[in-house]
């Protein structure tokens, strides 16, 4: 089993921005893909926004396409999620998931980082 870290997550103003880190460690990793989502209080787990891990193709989210931004350090098996032009909506524990290819499942989630944005 792979075990996901998210951080970075805070406490920012509207408008701000951060970059949050989800680092692998464990047994060989080698995702097909890996996400981002979200769930704020009293609301449904999010989609985020994932990225193919080799040929680093990201997808997005309607609400976040355009001010957040997925990338991924393969020599440091971290994926990151930079969110610019924040908004209260934003407000949601992060977590991030990893996917092993068509027929799978997104697992081994991580335990999330707070994000609360202030307006």
């Amino acid at each position: 089993q792979v075990q996901l870290v998210e951080s970075g997550g805070g406490l920012v103003q509207a408008g701000d921005s951060l970059r949050l880190s989800c680092a692998a460690s464990g047994r060989t990793f080698n995702p097909y893909a890996m996400g981002w989502f979200r769930q704020a209080p009293g609301k449904e787990r999010e989609f985020v926004g994932h990225i193919n891990w080799s040929s680093e193709e990201t997808y997005y989210a309607d609400s976040v396409r355009g001010r957040f931004t997925i990338s991924r350090d393969n020599a440091k098996n971290t994926m990151y999620l930079q969110m610019n032009s924040l908004k209260p909506e934003d407000t949601a524990l992060y977590a991030c998931a990893l996917h092993l290819g068509p027929g799978q499942y997104w697992q081994d989630w991580g335990q999330g980082t707070q994000v609360t944005v202030s307006s």
